[in-house]
């Protein structure tokens, strides 16, 4: 059994329908994010923003030293290739992710009203999770991130994973996780998992990956992106 991600909790101004799960990247915490939940919340008056905190955990990246982190990672010039992929780690914080959700469910809240995002590490395990939970879940968000364990995706993907819809931003000039691993990710989900690519200028659509590239960004996030996000957002809580 996982142990509960300790969490900020954002409440909604008006009655609870819908929850936004967002995961923060790596040596962050959930109040990363908290500025981005607090200026979306009076435009989603009946979301929950629940920002989870990684565990402290040695990342090899940084010679062993202990930092809040979703999963173990040696280095960022072989993002995509899987075989240096902290498996264990990363379906670890998969299994903590889905705790998260339940605790919604237990709630009340539908699974088509839970969205999972994240940004650099946590958008992986959200991506993640979308694509190996059998929930049909009303989203997922990845910013500036990239598909793991490329290897056995095919085999460990649900059933419905194609279904979910999903909104992937990426800065072109981002020199932590390059744009290419985004691309990379990209083609692995259209041309392996099939999931539908939206053309330019579509906004949203139930199954769609809407894939937004941000000239100059770096890894980061921009008022564009996060305006973006919303727009989609909207949608997919409909």
């Amino acid at each position: 059994m996982a142990t509960p991600l300790k969490h900020l909790k954002v409440s909604p101004k008006e009655a609870h329908t819908a929850t936004v799960i967002f995961f923060h990247g790596l040596g962050d915490s959930g109040h990363g994010w908290l500025p981005v939940a607090k200026m979306l919340w009076s435009s989603f008056p009946n979301v929950k923003w629940v920002l989870p905190h990684a565990p402290q955990i040695p990342i090899t990246l940084n010679g062993g030293m202990r930092m809040p982190g979703w999963f173990d990672i040696a280095g960022l010039d072989n993002l995509t290739d899987s075989k240096y992929d902290d498996e264990k780690g990363l379906l670890a914080s998969v299994a903590a992710v889905d705790a998260l959700i339940q605790a919604e469910v237990d709630s009340g809240i539908p699974e088509n009203k839970i969205i999972v995002g994240g940004f650099s590490q946590g958008g992986v395990i959200s991506v993640l999770t979308a694509l190996t939970t059998e929930r049909k879940l009303g989203g997922v968000i990845g910013l500036s991130t990239w598909v793991a364990l490329s290897h056995k995706v095919d085999e460990i993907k649900s059933t419905n994973a194609a279904d979910i819809p999903m909104f992937w931003g990426h800065g072109t000039a981002d020199p932590t996780v390059g744009y290419e691993y985004g691309q990379q990710s990209i083609e692995l989900l259209t041309k392996r998992l099939n999931f539908p690519l939206l053309s330019p200028g579509t906004k949203f659509a139930r199954p769609g990956l809407r894939f937004e590239s941000y000239q100059g960004l770096g890894h980061s996030s921009s008022p564009q992106e996060i305006n973006d996000m919303k727009v989609w957002l909207t949608e997919a809580l409909k």
